[in-house]
């Protein structure tokens, strides 16, 4: 009893301290949106502090930040949905076909540094007059999210009986209606992993916004600039604006998290 006891006390000491390590910055920058410039930026660290709002009323009333909301909605959901209608295709025939070329291929799109397609977009979007324009930002946010509907689903794919479809084609089902007829709705988890994956990276992506998008389609993460200017950071608002960035973000893993764990260990489960 007394061991058990001990591995269990170890135990819990050490998730806890993972825990704390993990949520330490989030739960430092929450607590900094609720200060003042002054509590921020004292030496050494204030614990104890009269909580204000006023860094959220300069987000929110000084800011026109439910436009960049809505730009970063606009594009996050598209550039997923047709990332989704593109990769699930592809993802389902390199499943069943073996494709590995093309997998492999995908990948190195993915892994490669994205700011080596900036210059090259720049040029191409600036010669067809789109910059500043939802079918740029769209686009180079596909290259993220185009990649990780791929390679989650085609494993996804790959753990769902070829049995499935097969019997659907004996009885004179073709393929093409055995993938959207079966497939599909066997992959429910999967998709909803995909999906919210993709979209939370093109939510908090920053690169490919800063160069391609203007005041038009600003998007959250170049919204939190406005609070940067050549003589100080205001610290106060950048911080309130990081976490109504994050929220979204945080209650849409929360919500479909069961189906993103069941999605993302299938795979590895049954491969």
């Amino acid at each position: 009893m007394n061991k058990r006891f001990v591995r269990n006390l170890l135990f819990y000491i050490m998730v806890i301290a993972i825990a704390l390590i993990v949520l330490f910055p989030f739960l430092w920058m929450l607590a900094s949106s609720f200060k003042t410039q002054v509590d921020i930026i004292s030496w050494p660290p204030k614990l104890v502090f009269s909580p204000t709002l006023q860094n959220y009323r300069k987000v929110f009333d000084e800011q026109d930040f439910l436009k960049y909301f809505v730009n970063s909605t606009i594009v996050g959901s598209l550039a997923v949905g047709f990332s989704l209608l593109l990769g699930l295709p592809a993802a389902y025939s390199i499943s069943r076909y073996a494709q590995k070329k093309l997998a492999v291929f995908i990948l190195l799109a993915r892994l490669m540094p994205g700011i080596s397609f900036l210059m090259p977009w720049y040029i191409v979007f600036s010669r067809l007059d789109l910059m500043d324009s939802y079918v740029a930002l769209v686009l180079s946010h596909m290259l993220i999210a185009l990649p990780i509907v791929v390679w989650i689903m085609s494993t996804y794919f790959s753990a769902i009986p070829r049995e499935m479809e097969e019997s659907a084609m004996v009885d004179g089902a073709t393929r093409q209606y055995a993938f959207w007829a079966i497939i599909l709705p066997l992959s429910g988890p999967g998709i909803i992993t995909a999906t919210t994956l993709s979209f939370i990276f093109s939510w908090n992506n920053f690169m490919f916004s800063q160069v391609l998008s203007m005041e038009k389609t600003k998007t959250l993460p170049i919204a939190v600039y406005n609070f940067v200017s050549y003589a100080e950071v205001n610290w106060g608002g950048v911080m309130a604006a990081a976490v109504a960035i994050m929220a979204p973000a945080i209650v849409l893993t929360m919500i479909f998290q069961k189906y993103v764990v069941k999605g993302l260990t299938m795979g590895a489960v049954k491969g």
